[in-house]
């Protein structure tokens, strides 16, 4: 019969997992309690960073339909990422990069499993901010490309208009093109 904490434990972080946008598994022997604090803070309100025990947590990611053996081996924590998973990814890097005890194992987005390279790869992306003010900013040159190409016919036409406006009254229009009286 399972323990009561126990089955707390599995439920809380089965609801983390199907709560959050992302969830890295790192490694973190040799970070003292202060570095994790620290690490914990960077980290913000975008991402929860737990030390989790691997038997249950493989149990919760079962119970969420999510795949994490692999990665559920050795010393384990776990950023639960409830904003954007590109800041968190790049908290978590930078902070390895200062903090080599940090390993990054994997992880998982939006249900689909991720490499430790995948999830490094993902903060190496801009964030989704930057993403979608590009995004804004190439649709409004692309209108305003439209507006000028759609502008263009229309200028054109307003210019034979005004070239065929001139010459009737110059008195030209009336004169046959050389064309037509060779008929």
């Amino acid at each position: 019969m399972a323990r009561p904490d126990k089955v707390a434990a599995v439920e809380e972080i089965t609801e983390k997992l199907r709560n959050s946008n992302a969830a890295v598994v790192t490694a973190y022997t040799g970070l003292s309690v202060a570095q994790l604090k620290q690490l914990r803070r960077s980290l913000g309100d975008n991402a929860q960073y737990r030390v989790v025990k691997n038997t249950l947590t493989k149990i919760a990611a079962n119970e969420a339909g999510i795949t994490l053996d692999e990665h559920l081996n050795g010393s384990t924590a776990v950023a639960f990422v409830t904003g954007d998973p590109v800041e968190a990814a790049k908290g978590l890097r930078d902070f390895a990069k200062e903090n080599p005890s940090l390993v990054i194992k994997g992880g998982v987005l939006e249900g689909r499993a991720l490499s430790a390279d995948e999830i490094k790869k993902l903060a190496d992306l801009e964030s989704r901010e930057v993403l979608l003010a590009k995004l804004a900013g190439g649709m409004k040159a692309s209108m305003a490309k439209a507006a000028a190409t759609f502008q263009a016919p229309l200028t054109k036409m307003v210019r034979t208009a005004e070239a065929l406006r001139s010459k009737v009254e110059q008195g030209g229009a009336g004169e046959p093109a050389p064309a037509e009286a060779a008929e």
